[in-house]
């Protein structure tokens, strides 16, 4: 396995950029734009995802790193919550929820994947 020197090469953290972007384009419509608060809330939920990713990998410690891929994950969680009300209130279309969805979960599932994968060389304690 290649040595990863810098957050911006883990596939993590590309992945959670670009769904970061998508979430803003997709509220950056009429219909978010009334509703101020969750409109906020969606896009802080995934600005969240890739700034954990990246705050924890520049700490001091892997336990830390850790720590803030599980909150990263729990950020992804949030974010699918808020789409689904999002839906619900018919901010987004079938389609567009199914889209974003699909990638919100692939991006929780990567991080999953990425915790499992660094906790295997996890010093026992």
């Amino acid at each position: 396995m290649a040595t990863i020197e810098k957050f911006e090469e883990l596939e993590v953290w590309k992945t959670s950029i670009n769904l970061c972007a998508d979430i803003y384009k997709l509220t950056n419509t009429e219909l978010f734009a009334k509703d101020y608060g969750l409109k906020d809330q969606i896009r802080r939920a995934s600005v969240s995802v890739p700034s954990n990713i990246s705050e924890g990998y520049e700490r001091d410690s892997k336990k830390q790193f850790l720590y803030f891929l599980v909150i990263a994950k729990g950020s992804c969680g949030e974010l699918r919550t808020q789409l689904k009300i999002a839906q619900l209130l018919n901010y987004l279309n079938e389609e567009e929820y199914i889209k974003i969805n699909e990638k919100a979960l692939s991006t929780s599932k990567q991080l999953a994947g990425f915790i499992k994968y660094l906790k295997q060389y996890e010093p026992k304690e």
